[in-house]
């Protein structure tokens, strides 16, 4: 058979690329337009959630971050430690309330779910991978400190944490 005449998939062979991330909560189909949220008001329109004024004759369905919020199911955690944090949590906590502002505003489905503060740490759980690795980068880059990621590429998981100890 000619080259140009066969198929992608026979000129593809075995080099297939398989899907590695598998996100649970990803929509896999493309809702009607408009939809609404009724839990945060977003709206589904051009193939993804903005916010803006939900028409009245818009569907309902609850969006992939409400639905993990409603699960107690989070794609990622940011754990603050360390001496420093205790002298300085006021002003941590605000850069963690201002990158999830900043997120958010951009991005809907990109959400802080809860804060957690014990035994000298700070625990953030969120809707998204991109906002635990937006908060760390701002908290290392306003105090330094030691910055670690690992990612969990297959259960769509984000873990940071950040330390000081001085």
């Amino acid at each position: 058979m000619p080259e140009n005449t066969r198929s992608t998939a026979a000129r593809r062979g075995d080099r297939l690329l398989r899907e590695h991330v598998h996100d649970p909560y990803k929509t896999r189909l493309k809702l009607t337009e408009p939809t609404t949220c009724p839990d945060c008001g977003a709206v589904y329109r051009k193939g993804r959630w903005c916010w803006e004024e939900a028409p009245p004759d818009a569907d309902a369905v609850r969006c992939q971050a409400c639905h993990r919020i409603h699960d107690r199911y989070p794609a990622g955690e940011v754990t603050l430690g360390g001496a420093f944090l205790a002298g300085h949590a006021t002003e941590i906590m605000a850069i963690i309330r201002k990158q999830d502002a900043l997120e958010k505003a951009e991005h809907p489905l990109h959400r802080v779910m809860d804060i957690e503060e014990a035994d000298g740490a700070i625990r953030v759980t969120t809707t998204d991978i991109h906002t635990p690795r937006r908060i760390g980068e701002a908290v290392a880059g306003a105090f330094d400190g030691n910055l670690e990621f690992h990612y969990d590429e297959e259960s769509y998981f984000i873990r940071v944490r950040w330390t000081r100890d001085d």
